[in-house]
């Protein structure tokens, strides 16, 4: 009984929390670093859907302009190349298989070091894209509802992604 109700107070605790700042939705939460592959919520709908209705503000580009295959992300990656979907393994980032007859440019590509351009839809947060996995090294860093047609410092030399002030 005690432990059924220490259940319940954290779960009220936690929906409290949440209603409590009316900008919760549009907030980047800090998840780990697997967050897409972890299926949070994030159908392919959301992950592969058009970037323009996704509840991802992020989205990476395979060409420049941006064009080709692409991928919607929500949360920081810490590295493209090595997400824990919770299987025991690690596994890449990849741009999302677009095109039936005729697939994208990039379609099921490794996003490391693959990525020419981004766009951030979100309203408030600067998305940062790293020449090294870790968010180090040289990077772009794309403002509120900016799109950049190429990256200038990590074009097709990038392994991170991070949301930052």
């Amino acid at each position: 009984m005690r432990r059924a109700r220490a259940i319940s107070a954290v779960v009220g605790l936690a929906a409290a929390l949440l209603m409590a700042s009316p900008a919760a939705a549009d907030t980047p939460v800090p998840m780990p670093p697997d967050a897409d592959t972890l299926n949070l919520g994030a159908s392919g709908e959301v992950l592969c859907g058009d970037p323009s209705g996704s509840s991802f503000k992020f989205h990476i580009y395979y060409n420049s302009g941006p064009a080709g295959s692409y991928r919607n992300i929500g949360y920081s990656v810490y590295d493209f190349d090595a997400l824990r979907p919770g299987d025991g393994h690690t596994h890449p980032l990849k741009f999302c298989m677009l095109g039936v007859s005729s697939p994208w440019p990039g379609s099921g590509q490794n996003i490391k070091n693959n990525a020419a351009s981004g766009e951030n839809t979100h309203y408030k947060y600067m998305a940062r894209v790293y020449y090294y996995s870790g968010y180090k090294g040289n990077q772009d860093a794309i403002g509120p509802y900016q799109i950049v047609g190429q990256f200038r410092n990590v074009y097709n030399e990038n392994a991170s992604f991070q949301w930052t002030v």
